[in-house]
């Protein structure tokens, strides 16, 4: 199957109780179509940049055979630009900087390429502009997936409604589960979100795993315990990536390929937080990626025998 990535191409500056850096390359879209092409799926990305992107950081996407047709270059513009410090928990952060740029009058173009794609990822943009790719695709994907944030819950929530309910995979954290269904139990949010339309609701809980709901069924996946989290920016992006990646290899939407795609997109958000940025996540080979999701197995397989 074929994936559509929708989201930023941008440039990070992180800072962390284990270093800082400069300008990297970072983005929604960036995290995610480089997972997908680990798990060699074809993908392709719908985004802005400015011409101070550079040709050496756009290469990032060439080497990988990811489609780049829908890449818009803005010339004289200046690429969409985060940063931000990292508490020493790694759970908390604050913004120092954020600069919109071109980001700010994105009009998304679906190119005529990928037009035939069986999965959409709308990554964390404003609802409308989510919205407005659906309505660009000359025919409805199979499957939709959303990512969103509280912020988008404080200022345009009848938009995020809007396009809630065009969706069938919703992937938030706890915290946004309950600030869009007004519950604190998160069985009770995953329901109340269910009926807003997504078939399938992800709540991730940072370094207390993933949860998957589905027509009353439940999945939980705890996170691998890491002696070292160097840098956790991406992580929900790779975890999103990893889960559509693997749902594209396996051509179905079953139960039992999202409870695998959960494990898989985990995986790989496992190894993002190992290094600054990027960095971590295009040395990998497949022998790691298969090594870690090992790893996953062995942490929640048991047998009880009870007499």
């Amino acid at each position: 199957m074929k994936l559509l990535i929708v989201g930023s191409v941008a440039f990070d500056a992180i800072e962390t109780p284990f270093g800082k850096t400069d300008k990297i390359v970072g983005g929604a879209a960036t995290y995610i179509a480089i997972t997908s092409s680990l798990l060699n799926v074809p993908c392709g990305v719908v985004s802005v940049i400015g011409d101070d992107f550079g040709n050496e950081n756009i290469d990032i996407f060439r080497k990988r055979n990811i489609n780049i047709e829908g890449l818009e270059i803005v010339e004289g513009g200046k690429s969409f630009f985060w940063s931000g410090k990292y508490h020493n928990d790694l759970n908390t952060r604050d913004t120092l900087v954020t600069e919109v740029n071109v980001l700010e009058n994105f009009d998304p173009k679906v190119p005529d390429s990928m037009q035939d794609a069986d999965i959409l990822l709308l990554g964390n943009l404003h609802p409308l502009v989510q919205l407005s790719v659906l309505e660009k695709m000359h025919q409805r994907p199979k499957l939709v997936i959303l990512d969103t944030m509280n912020f988008w819950m404080d200022t345009a929530m009848e938009d995020l409604k809007k396009m809630i309910a065009k969706t069938d995979v919703i992937s938030i954290n706890d915290e946004e589960a309950r600030q869009l269904s007004g519950e604190y139990s998160l069985v009770k949010a995953a329901k109340m979100i269910h009926e807003m339309g997504p078939k399938f609701v992800i709540i991730k809980k940072g370094e207390h795993g993933a949860i998957l709901f589905h027509d009353g069924k439940v999945f939980a996946v705890p996170a691998l315990p890491l002696e070292e989290v160097f840098d956790p920016t991406g992580a929900g992006d790779t975890f999103a990536g990893g889960f559509a990646a693997y749902i594209a290899k396996k051509g179905d939407f079953e139960f039992e390929t999202m409870k695998a795609a959960v494990i898989v997109g985990s995986a790989l958000a496992s190894y993002t937080v190992e290094k600054f940025g990027t960095e971590r996540l295009v040395e990998l080979s497949e022998e790691d990626i298969v090594h870690r999701i090992g790893e996953f197995r062995n942490l929640t397989a048991f047998e009880v025998m009870v007499d």
